[in-house]
C-alpha cells in the first residue's frame, strides 16, 4: 500500500464526501431545531409562504426562522421561490419530518446530534484515559427516548409487535404476568395494561425519572394493573414469576447484560417467553456497510450506550452488538430456542422471541 501512487481523483471525491458530511451535520442540527419548535408541522400542507408568515404561524421569531429556512433551502429540504420570496415544504419531505408522520418521522432522530455533542469533551477524555460518561450527563436522553419509543409503540406494539409471538395476544387477553426490563418512561407497559386489563404488568428501570413518568401516566389512564419499580435490572429478584418478559432496545445499555439475560431466564415460568427488541445489525462491522443508519448508530453507541455502561465498570456492549452476539448471549443465558423476526416497516430493529425449551 505504501508504494501505491496517490490517486488524485479518489482524494477529490473524498473531499467532496467530507463536505457532504459537514453540510449534513448542519442540516441535522437545523432539523432537530425544526422539530422541537414545530416548524415542519407548521409548514406541512401549507401553501408557499414568506418567512414572516411561517414565523407567525409557528409563533416564532422571524429572524431566526429566516436563517433556518436558509439552511433548509440550501440543504434541499425546503423549496424556495425567489420571485415572491416564499418557502414551501414538499409533501414528499413532510412525510418524513412531521409529527403526523409517526414512526417515519426522522426529525426525531436528528435530536440525538445536539444531545450527543454536549458530551463531546468528556468522550474525548474517555478516548485518552478510558472509563465512561455517566447517565446523569444526558439530561434530555430519557425524554428523547420516550418520544421516539412512544411513536413506535403507539403505532405497532399491540397490533404488530406482540403478535410476533404465536398465541400471545390471546394469553394476554386471558390474563398473565408480564415484566418489562428497562421500561424507561413506562409507556409500553401502560399501553399493554390498557389493551389487556386481565393481565398484570410491572416495569423495571433504574431511572427514578422514568419510573415516575410511568406511574403518572398509569394514574392518568386509570390503570390498576400496571406498576413500576426503580430497580437494577441485574437483580430482578424473581424466580419463575412471569409468563412474558419484554425488553425494548434496553439490553445493550445494561451494565452487565449477560447477568440481566440470565436473570430474565430465571424470572420466566417454564412456558414463559422473552420478547427482546434491539438493533438488527450484524456483529461484524464489514457486514454493516449497507445497514440503515449504521454510522449514526455506531456514533450513538459510542457516545451514549457504550460509555454509560463503561462509566459504571460495565461490559460496554454497545448498541451495535449485533445478531450473532445476541444469539450467543441468549443461549448462554439459558434460552434454548431463539427465533429472529422482523416487521416489514421497521428497517432497523430485530425482534427476538426466546424460550427456554
Amino acid at each position: 500500500m505504501a508504494d501505491r501512487p496517490f490517486d488524485e481523483a479518489r482524494s477529490e471525491a473524498f473531499a467532496g464526501r467530507m463536505m457532504d458530511v459537514l453540510n449534513g451535520a448542519g442540516i441535522a442540527l437545523m432539523t432537530s431545531i425544526g422539530h422541537q419548535v414545530g416548524l415542519f408541522d407548521a409548514m406541512a400542507g401549507r401553501p408557499p409562504a414568506t418567512s414572516h408568515e411561517i414565523a407567525a404561524a409557528a409563533g416564532l421569531n422571524e429572524r431566526y426562522v429566516r436563517e433556518w429556512l436558509g439552511a433548509m433551502v440550501t440543504g434541499r429540504v425546503v423549496d424556495h421561490d425567489p420571485a415572491d420570496g416564499t418557502y414551501a415544504l414538499p409533501a414528499e419531505h413532510a412525510a418524513w419530518l412531521t409529527r403526523a408522520a409517526g414512526t417515519n418521522n426522522l426529525s426525531l432522530q436528528a435530536q440525538y446530534v445536539p444531545l450527543l455533542a454536549q458530551v463531546e469533551g468528556p468522550i474525548v477524555e474517555c478516548f485518552r484515559n478510558g472509563g465512561g460518561v455517566p447517565y446523569a450527563a444526558f439530561p434530555r436522553f430519557q425524554r428523547l427516548m420516550a418520544e421516539e419509543s412512544g411513536a413506535v409503540h403507539d403505532a405497532a406494539l399491540v397490533d404488530a409487535i406482540l403478535p410476533l409471538v404465536p398465541g400471545l395476544p390471546e394469553r394476554l387477553a386471558t390474563g398473565i404476568d408480564v415484566a418489562d426490563v428497562g421500561c424507561g418512561s413506562g409507556h409500553a407497559i401502560n399501553l399493554m395494561a390498557r389493551a389487556f386489563p386481565h393481565s398484570r404488568f410491572v416495569g423495571y428501570d433504574f431511572s427514578e425519572e422514568g419510573v415516575r413518568a410511568g406511574r403518572e401516566e398509569a394514574t392518568r389512564w386509570g390503570l390498576a394493573n400496571a406498576r413500576f419499580e426503580a430497580r437494577d435490572a441485574t437483580d430482578l429478584g424473581a424466580r419463575e414469576r412471569f409468563d412474558l418478559v419484554t425488553a425494548f432496545d434496553a439490553i445493550h445499555d445494561q451494565i452487565h447484560p449477560a447477568h440481566v439475560l440470565a436473570g430474565i431466564a430465571e424470572a420466566l415460568r417454564p412456558d414463559g417467553v422473552f420478547l427482546m427488541v434491539d438493533i438488527g445489525a450484524s456483529s461484524r462491522v464489514h457486514e454493516n456497510t449497507e445497514f440503515p443508519l449504521a454510522p449514526f448508530l455506531y456514533t450513538i453507541s459510542c457516545m451514549h450506550c457504550m460509555t454509560v455502561s463503561l462509566a459504571l465498570g460495565g461490559a460496554g456492549l454497545g448498541a451495535m452488538w449485533g445478531e450473532q452476539t445476541a444469539r450467543a448471549m441468549l443461549a448462554d443465558a439459558g434460552f434454548d430456542c431463539v427465533e429472529v423476526k422482523r416487521i416489514e416497516d421497521d428497517l432497523v430493529n430485530t425482534y427476538y422471541v426466546a424460550t427456554k425449551g
